[in-house]
């Protein structure tokens, strides 16, 4: 199992974020869907455990023509679809995902806390001493990391975009330093991923190539978040729930015409939260996962 800790600071705050993520992955969501492919969502409804109670969506991301085609090829019937549980209790939360043909050989979980400070927290998730020391930490920068060259988008780019509704941004060079002092709303998501790939000869690759793709997809996708931030902000948790509803019958409907969305979630493309697929790559579920608190079904995480 190889953990990894991603810091991703941001000039929201975490009230505003609980919006933001929901609003920023249904319209991805709906960007990755047609033809036959994208994302199928099986449950989203309110879960409580105990004193814990939030969320939960039971996921599954149809993943056919995001691998290369010697795969579909040889894959059997459901091979190509990853089944992604989340808990969301926020703000923390729990998200797990599988592939039911590899069973337990293959787990991503991811567990995020969303906290209102500047990323200068350690072991926020509390692991036992000796994983802490063999977890890495990195840190994300939103204005200046991208995923890969070919990601970028101009206006997908924090270092470019101001908020005509709150006026944040463009964020230049020390926009971090300048949150401190300058009274901006701030937070960090501390998303504790771990991957475990039990094939032995493979193991060390795709753990780190999972590790190395969450890195790309929670950039991008924050960079966009961030982006979009005039369409989201102001919403409430009840405008929330209605996309959420009328975006899943747009992803059923989707989903059954048209082709696969050639794009982003295709090979070549960047990662995104409907392409848990490494583009081009060994053709293995790529997706955060994290340990930590002790969440319903198991603590719950979202994007």
């Amino acid at each position: 199992m190889l953990i990894h800790e991603f810091r991703i600071l941001l000039p929201i705050s975490v009230e505003e974020y609980k919006v933001a993520q929901l609003y920023a992955v249904a319209e991805a969501s709906k960007g990755e869907t047609g033809g036959g492919e994208g994302v199928e969502v099986l449950a989203n409804e309110p879960y409580k455990n105990g004193d814990e109670e939030g969320q939960f969506t039971h996921k599954i991301y149809h993943t056919q023509s995001k691998v290369p085609g010697w795969i579909r090829a040889l894959a059997p019937k459901g091979a190509l679809e990853i089944h992604e549980k989340a808990w969301n209790a926020y703000p923390y939360c729990r998200t797990v995902l599988t592939n039911e043909y590899m069973g337990d050989q293959f787990t991503i979980e991811i567990i995020t806390s969303h906290r209102p400070d500047f990323g200068n927290h350690e072991n926020v998730h509390g692991l036992e001493e000796a994983q802490w020391q063999s977890c890495k930490v990195v840190e994300i920068d939103i204005a200046s990391d991208l995923g890969e060259p070919k990601d970028y988008k101009e206006d997908e780019d924090p270092s470019k975009f101001k908020s005509l509704r709150t006026g944040r941004g463009p964020l230049s060079i020390g926009w971090q330093r300048a949150l401190v002092t300058d009274g901006t709303p701030h937070m960090c998501c501390y998303k504790l991923v771990k991957a475990e790939f039990k094939w032995r000869m493979f193991q060390g690759k795709v753990e780190s190539a999972i590790q190395k793709m969450e890195k790309r997809l929670f950039t991008n996708f924050h960079r966009k978040l961030f982006c979009t931030m005039d369409s989201w902000y102001g919403m409430t948790m009840d405008d929330i729930r209605k996309m959420e509803e009328e975006t899943k019958k747009e992803l059923d409907e989707m989903r059954n015409i048209g082709e696969a969305k050639v794009g982003p979630g295709n090979p070549g493309g960047p990662p995104s939260p409907t392409n848990p697929v490494e583009p081009g790559g060994p053709g293995l579920p790529r997706r955060p996962t994290e340990p930590v608190r002790p969440f319903g079904p198991g603590r719950a995480t979202v994007r």
